[in-house]
């Protein structure tokens, strides 16, 4: 089964109807056919961007009813996410993307769904391998 990581702006965007990126990532998610997966950091993030409380509410709900699955970020994650940023000070990354670049060494999923296209056309895992884009 086809897998993506998701990062927060879509789920910012999917959320907010005045987003300017509402209609892309809803056309985006209607016709997408696979794996969804986010991290903790994401959802934490998501809490502070999302428009009102009721939108956070529906996107626990959704996770919930399996529309996302929440991948862990235990110590080890975060041991490892900590050395992601501290290798990409200069841009900074955030704890969030960190999260999504560990979410992809240790599930082999590479396809991110962002909104942060720089960040994301930056960052190499090991073997300088590039991140997929899910949506451009």
């Amino acid at each position: 089964m086809r897998a993506i990581l998701v990062d927060t702006g879509p789920l910012v965007a999917l959320a907010d109807k005045r987003d300017a990126a509402h209609t892309g990532c809803t056309d985006f998610l209607v016709a997408y056919r696979g794996r969804l997966m986010t991290t903790w950091a994401v959802l934490t993030e998501f809490s502070h961007l999302a428009p009102t409380v009721a939108a956070t509410l529906k996107l626990y709900r959704w996770i919930e009813t399996g529309g996302i699955d929440v991948l862990p970020l235990g110590r080890e994650e975060l041991v490892c996410a900590i050395d992601w940023i501290d290798k990409y000070a200069d841009r900074p990354m955030d704890l969030a993307d960190a999260s999504l670049v560990v979410a992809a060494l240790n599930t082999g999923v590479h396809t991110v769904w962002t909104l942060d296209r720089n960040d994301f056309e930056t960052y190499r895992l090991p073997g300088r391998k590039r991140f997929r884009l899910a949506m451009r």
